[in-house]
């Protein structure tokens, strides 16, 4: 059973995200029409990854996201991506050095399978590695587009770059701080923390 969480008040919360999500996605469609018809011409494949994330209350959810990847990259590779990534695309590479590639995730955010603020979803693997008190705390929320994890490891591709084993890589240098910081968020969540959050993404996005 997972547990929720008090501290912030829900309603206002999701408010929040429904009024910016919306305000987002109507102000940057011309960008996501462009990135959109980029990716289309660029290989014809599919202009959404929609790979399957563990949502709250630990419910299956497929995020969006632009694909930077070849087609059925999911069958050739783990799910850590290096910046050196011989399954990213000409584009895909751009696109993850900007972020560019986690702007669908409004819809997510908008959907309410998703806030802007909260744990960063993971694959069904890795919540399985999760110990209960783990779950009860990550799961009890909405995962976020951003959180405390996600400005401690802003560009986590590039600390994978050169690794043989990227999954191992990832699980020994990435996964145990990650998680430690998603519990720290989840005990001092709050609107004003929320906030807090937010304009450091911003500001890391803009320098």
């Amino acid at each position: 059973m997972f547990t929720a969480h008090k501290t912030t008040p829900p309603n206002m919360k999701r408010l929040f995200d429904i009024i910016f999500s919306t305000i987002g996605l109507v102000a940057l469609s011309p960008l996501l029409l462009s990135v959109a018809l980029a990716i289309k011409l660029s290989d014809s494949g599919p202009i959404f990854y929609r790979g399957v994330r563990v949502g709250k209350g630990g419910k299956p959810f497929r995020m969006f996201k632009f694909r930077s990847m070849v087609v059925n990259a999911d069958t050739i590779g783990g799910p850590s991506t290096s910046g050196d990534d011989k399954r990213l695309t000409r584009i895909g590479i751009f696109l993850r050095k900007g972020k560019l590639d986690e702007l669908p995730q409004l819809i997510d955010v908008l959907r309410g399978t998703m806030s802007f603020v909260g744990p960063r979803p993971e694959v069904p693997h890795y919540i399985n590695l999760l110990t209960q008190e783990e779950k009860n705390s990550i799961l009890s929320v909405r995962p976020g587009i951003t959180d405390y994890a996600s400005l401690w490891n802003f560009n986590e591709a590039e600390i994978l770059r050169g690794s043989a084993d990227p999954e191992k890589t990832y699980q020994e240098k990435i996964w145990p701080e990650k998680k430690r910081l998603q519990m720290k968020y989840i005990k001092e969540q709050s609107f004003r923390t929320d906030i807090a959050i937010l304009l450091q993404t911003i500001k890391r996005l803009i320098t």
